[in-house]
């Protein structure tokens, strides 16, 4: 797949502010992103999204008639508008609020106000989302790669799934928790898991120590995707066996660079 430029993407805004859209559009085209689409309502967004085909949604935590977690959370229940990407900008801190937006899957979370090169950095992470560079892994066999994907969001387990189906990796499992997980462990071989950290039943640490030290795939590379922040939860994670943890949001770039030290590593 040819890979995409900042220039080429087709950007729809979702701002209620004329002021802070015009600002947010003048941000876009310093960063590169030209003639931009804007839309004052979720409402309107949502109608114009399946004619206009946008590459990338940015939005306004709060809007005229939802908010920024409902837009996401119609768009990830939508088949046509499932997979576009979704980049956040919003003064809110509370993680209540900010939390979901991680969980849908967003690309990045951007602070109000933000710098254009903040802003260049996540259209750069959502070319890589679009069209990630595969070159790191083309002596890898990726389509024979069989992947467990353990999230308690629906939303964040298609998310990572469709960054590993643009990196090549189709042989994917989704389960919701860590109990389904070890289940799956039983039933069959996986070259490689995914898993979050805060899920019902059983979390991502609890599974990490039982795939470690009780399962028949004890060294099976462990990667955590996560939007847990407490260094001493992180600290026990790293100290039951986990491969790596990265951040939610996440950048398909730092995906591949795990997995090119990972898999060739196997």
């Amino acid at each position: 797949m040819e890979l995409l430029t900042i220039s080429e993407l087709f950007v729809m805004l979702v701002e209620p502010s004329s002021t802070q859209a015009r600002i947010i559009c003048e941000r876009l085209e310093e960063a590169g992103a030209v003639n931009p689409s804007w839309k004052a309502d979720g409402k309107s967004a949502l109608a114009a999204m399946p004619e206009e085909q946008p590459d990338l949604i940015i939005s306004a935590m709060y809007l005229p008639d939802m908010t920024g977690i409902d837009l996401v959370r119609v768009m990830r229940d939508t088949s046509e508008l499932t997979e576009i990407p979704f980049i956040l900008i919003s003064s809110e801190t509370d993680e209540h609020y900010l939390d979901p937006i991680r969980q849908a899957g967003a690309i990045a979370l951007l602070p109000k106000p933000f710098a254009t090169a903040d802003l260049k950095r996540a259209l750069n992470a959502t070319l890589d989302y679009i069209t990630p560079n595969t070159e790191l892994l083309e002596e890898l066999d990726l389509a024979a790669i069989k992947t467990l994907v353990v999230d308690d969001s629906l939303m964040a387990r298609n998310h990572i799934s469709k960054i590993l189906r643009n990196m090549g990796i189709e042989n994917i499992m989704q389960v919701e928790n860590g109990k389904e997980a070890i289940k799956a462990l039983q039933a069959d071989y996986f070259d490689l898991l995914f898993t979050d950290y805060n899920m019902p039943e059983m979390d991502g640490q609890e599974l990490v120590k039982y795939v470690r030290n009780n399962s028949t795939q004890g060294s099976i590379p462990i990667i955590m995707v996560t939007s847990e922040s407490n260094e001493s939860h992180l600290a026990a994670v790293r100290q039951a066996g986990v491969s790596a943890i990265c951040d939610k949001p996440f950048d398909a770039n730092s995906i591949l660079a795990l997995l090119q030290q990972i898999l060739r590593d196997m």
